[in-house]
């Protein structure tokens, strides 16, 4: 997952403000953690599309689908379930806005990941 500083710098924007809230470089590019459990990141395609990429959980699926503007991650030609692209430039703030809101939801539905679980997993 490439991504464009600036398009990370939005999404920092985005979830100001959130206790225990870190960012971690993975998957070539950056994603945001609340408590160790990641909420999403800024991702820049192939072909230079930029999205937002979220992480909703399988529970959320039909949440996320009533949202709308999100297209499920596939990678690697396997689904991942729970992972959405949201494109950045053309879905409107409100939009994008409820996305950050059931990912961080969802990432706090989930136990906090302490320094030694993630050592251990």
């Amino acid at each position: 997952m490439a991504y464009d500083e600036n398009l990370a710098q939005d999404f920092r924007d985005l979830v100001e403000g959130l206790p225990d809230l870190s960012e971690k470089k993975m998957m070539g590019g950056v994603c945001f953690m609340l408590s160790g459990n990641m909420i999403g990141g800024a991702d820049l395609s192939k072909t230079g599309q930029k999205r937002f990429m979220f992480r909703v959980g399988k529970p959320n699926t039909s949440e996320a689908e009533a949202i709308g503007h999100g297209e499920p991650l596939v990678q690697g030609g396997r689904l991942m379930s729970g992972f959405y692209f949201v494109d950045a430039e053309d879905t409107p703030e409100h939009i994008i806005r409820k996305w950050v809101s059931l990912a961080v939801s969802h990432a706090m539905s989930l136990p906090p990941k302490t320094q030694a679980r993630k050592a251990a997993g």
